[in-house]
């Protein structure tokens, strides 16, 4: 709850804070401290997990003691967020309300003291005379009997667009990639030590890429961010799903030699050549599971050079007295050394053109294209749309990477991402040095424009 009405709030409160020059720069640093904070947060979940191995290692089976190790690992790692929670909660209230929220509530001279404090006298008084003119605007539409609602035409194309950004943003697959990078690069053929590395050295990427977006926003503008961002996503997704395509066509199907190991509604067997002989012995080999206890669908991808190369599959409390079907099992060799780092180097693009792109100029655009009398609600819906495709993303990926393989994700986001830029080509202004009340006249224009050309047309 918390984190939902952060993440509305912060980039609204800076779009109506910061001047129309300052604007890009400001939301850039506010994502540059959100992948900092990513990369502050996987050093400590190192730093813990480190702490809890050599713990657990020095327990020597004692399961007291091992779980004591556990215990302490997770709890200290919540703890620390208390830290900046607390940091967060005192600054806050040194903040005051925005100017144009003051305005909006005829808090007149409130209003004005806000603006003078963000922005200097000159171009405090021509922001003022704009929220002036946009508010006699509104009045006069208000006298005919129009209403400020959502839903209204010269409302309808930004929210749309809004909502098209960040539901896109979702569909470039980054949660996904982020969260299970270690996997996918073991998948690629990369050692587990490198993959790890891999994993730290994508959120660095991450972050330091981030700095040079901040550096870029406000001189070249946010369409040409997002069309060099999006463009580098398409390419280095679908070059991702090229390779896995051809790696994840060489597989065999076992699904009958898994189904036949089945005792007691449980599977337990070790990835060997004596259980399942490779086609070249001494190379390590992959063997990725999709099964069901009759309610939805579980998958198990085990590695026999992993630290536990043994598929075991077992019943939870809920599942108990269920008979296990295996729906798909695949079996091949994981791919050599250089197929990993051609993977690494598709995720790697991928971060890149993220970052400097849809990275940071998601956040900037969705408040920049919501007018101000319905900006907090436009902004919660699209949240709330944003959030509900990452939620359905995170809750597809393992199913349709174990029903079909990872290309299948690789390919989908690519083309979600063409939709992206497609978008970003046609359809979005470029707002880079408007003020907000400008941009939503903008809006207010097009929407006169299209209603003019429907009553010629008819």
């Amino acid at each position: 709850m918390s984190g939902g009405v952060i993440a509305v709030v912060v980039p609204l409160y800076l779009a109506e804070c910061l001047s129309a020059n300052e604007r890009g720069r400001g939301t850039a640093i506010f994502q540059f401290m959100l992948t900092l904070g990513i990369v502050i947060a996987a050093l400590i979940g190192w730093l813990y997990t480190r702490h809890a191995e050599t713990a657990i290692a020095q327990a020597a089976g004692n399961a007291l003691l091992v779980s004591a190790a556990e215990n302490h690992a997770w709890r200290g790692m919540f703890l620390t967020v208390i830290y900046p929670g607390i940091l967060f909660f005192i600054s806050c209230w040194f903040l005051s309300e925005t100017p144009r929220w003051l305005f909006r509530k005829g808090r007149i001279p409130q209003a004005r003291a806000a603006l003078l404090r963000a922005l200097p006298e000159r171009e405090a008084d021509i922001v003022w005379r704009e929220m002036e003119d946009v508010a006699r605007e509104q009045d006069k539409a208000a006298a005919t009997g129009a209403h400020d609602s959502l839903w209204r035409r010269k409302y309808v194309v930004p929210f749309v667009l809004a909502c098209i950004v960040l539901a896109c943003t979702q569909t470039t697959g980054i949660n996904s990639i982020l969260s299970f990078l270690v996997i996918i690069l073991r998948q690629a053929g990369m050692s587990a030590r490198h993959a790890t590395q891999g994993d730290v050295v994508v959120k660095l990427m991450n972050c330091g890429m981030t700095l040079v977006a901040v550096a870029l926003v406000d001189r070249r503008g946010r369409r040409f961010l997002l069309r060099i961002g999006t463009g580098g996503v398409v390419i280095a997704l679908f070059a991702a799903g090229l390779i896995f395509h051809t790696i994840e066509t060489r597989t065999s199907d076992v699904r009958a030699t898994m189904q036949s190991a089945v005792a007691g509604d449980r599977l337990t067997l070790p990835l060997n050549s004596s259980t399942l002989p490779a086609e070249t012995p001494g190379r390590p080999t992959s063997l990725t599971v999709v099964y069901s206890y009759g309610d939805g669908d579980h998958m198990d991808t085990v590695l026999s050079d992993g630290s536990d190369p043994v598929v075991r599959i077992a019943p939870d409390a809920k599942e108990a007295g269920a008979a296990l079907v295996i729906r798909r099992a695949r079996y091949g060799l994981v791919p050599g050394p250089s197929t990993g780092w051609a993977v690494a180097a598709c995720l790697g693009l991928f971060i890149l053109a993220y970052a400097v792109g849809p990275g940071v100029v998601v956040w900037l655009m969705l408040s920049e294209l919501m007018p101000t009398r319905i900006r907090s609600t436009g902004m919660g819906i699209a949240l709330l749309i944003n959030q509900g495709i990452s939620t359905l993303i995170a809750a597809l990926f393992l199913p349709v990477v174990g029903i079909f393989g990872y290309y299948a994700m690789f390919f989908f986001w690519a083309g979600c991402t063409a939709i992206y830029l497609l978008t970003a080509t046609f359809f979005l202004p470029e707002t880079r040095g408007r003020t907000l009340e400008e941009i939503e006249k903008y809006f207010e224009r097009q929407g006169e424009s299209a209603v003019a050309s429907i009553g010629t047309d008819s």
